[in-house]
């Protein structure tokens, strides 16, 4: 028997996270400056740096507690995802969303962004939509949107620091890729 290695983009996603987090116990401040988008004010157009972290934001984690729960959804979606809509598909879709809820916290927050929760929220909802026909809506969608986005939304009105805002706008790209790119039959 052998150890294969089943879903590229994943694994490799998740190793490079667990990698940051490492080098971060030995050089305290890697994250803050490489692995996390600044906020709205604080980006600064001439900097390389700060284009950099659109996308490496989601690389970055607070903490150990913060990488496990995000990779036990993205071990337990990544591999079936990437089954349905390809390595590079879900490579891309990745991208897009670390862009997006990026510059969407640079516009309308003031504090900094880490953390592959929006991949996260992106998976879930994709996944959603992994029976989706044409000229119908997945009612499995309908209820993930209602709880998972739901949950949130109310959540979002609760002191604390955690970017509901990166989980849903993760979300709506993980539905918008579904609806715009149906599983392979």
């Amino acid at each position: 028997m052998t150890i294969r290695y089943n879903a590229p983009t994943t694994l490799t996603f998740t190793f490079i996270c667990a990698v940051v987090l490492l080098l971060n116990a030995l050089f305290p401040g890697l994250t803050a400056n490489w692995f996390s988008v600044p906020g709205r004010g604080d980006f600064q157009a001439g900097s390389i740096r700060d284009y950099i972290c659109l996308f490496t934001h989601v690389f970055g984690h607070a903490d150990i507690n913060h990488f496990l729960s995000n990779f036990s959804f993205i071990l337990l979606l990544g591999p079936i995802l990437e089954a349905t809509y390809g390595s590079g598909g879900m490579a891309l879709m990745a991208v897009i969303t670390a862009l997006v809820t990026g510059l969407l916290n640079i516009l309308l927050f003031p504090t900094g962004l880490m953390g592959a929760s929006g991949i996260v929220f992106m998976m879930i909802l994709l996944a959603s939509f992994t029976n989706f026909n044409k000229g119908e809506i997945p009612l499995t969608f309908i209820l993930i949107m209602l709880l998972y986005l739901g949950k949130e939304v109310f959540n979002a009105f609760r002191a604390n620091n955690v970017s509901e805002f990166g989980h849903i706008i993760g979300g709506l790209c993980g539905s918008i890729f579904g609806y715009l790119k149906p599983a392979k039959r």
